[in-house]
């Protein structure tokens, strides 16, 4: 397991590429990010790496909004996040694939196990590249849309990039619902 965050947590996201920067192209297994690392790694590479880590700071936000609000009146929910944040923008700055955070970013490919993480494949392309090289069989998921696709069995979705146009704030909500459906959130 190859990655930034916390190989532990609940949510893993899969990515193809790795930030252009030498420390991260040398990494052989999954560590958490530190303070202020996301912003070192966009200000270093640019808009592609913002737009990804803000998009997953929007979903894991979401998501956690999401959970609360359903189970308000019972006063508990699934933690996403370890502590409140008034914005996704400060979830990205204080925890996101940090230590202490429920989230990972995944250099390697999924492994061929079932676990209770919800595993999330970043890119239609991404899950072709995978099924060609034999690492997942596209098979055992059910397409939900031209851009989202369940495999309840394995734990995994296949989502649109995480990119303002590709995982607009309406598919971030198509995806908390599924990444629920799959947790039984």
């Amino acid at each position: 397991m190859i990655g930034l965050g916390n190989k532990n947590a609940v949510i893993h996201v899969y990515i193809q590429n790795i930030p252009p920067l030498e420390e991260y192209q040398k990494l052989a297994n999954c560590r958490p990010m530190q303070q202020n690392e996301i912003n070192a790694i966009v200000q270093s590479t640019g808009n592609h790496w913002r737009k990804i880590f803000n998009v997953y700071a929007k979903l894991i936000f979401q998501l956690q909004q999401t959970a609360e609000s359903k189970y308000s009146k019972l006063n508990q929910s699934k933690r996403f996040i370890t502590v409140s944040f008034k914005s996704w923008q400060d979830f990205r700055d204080n925890e996101l694939l940090q230590k202490t955070s429920e989230q990972c970013l995944l250099f390697s490919p999924p492994a061929n196990e079932v676990t209770n993480t919800v595993r999330l494949i970043m890119g239609r392309t991404y899950a072709k590249f995978l099924s060609n090289s034999g690492m997942l069989t596209l098979e055992k998921f059910v397409w939900i849309s031209e851009e989202f696709a369940v495999s309840q069995s394995e734990n995994i979705i296949i989502c649109p990039y995480f990119d303002y146009r590709q995982l607009s704030n309406v598919k971030i909500d198509i995806l908390c619902q599924l990444i629920q459906d799959l947790k039984q959130v």
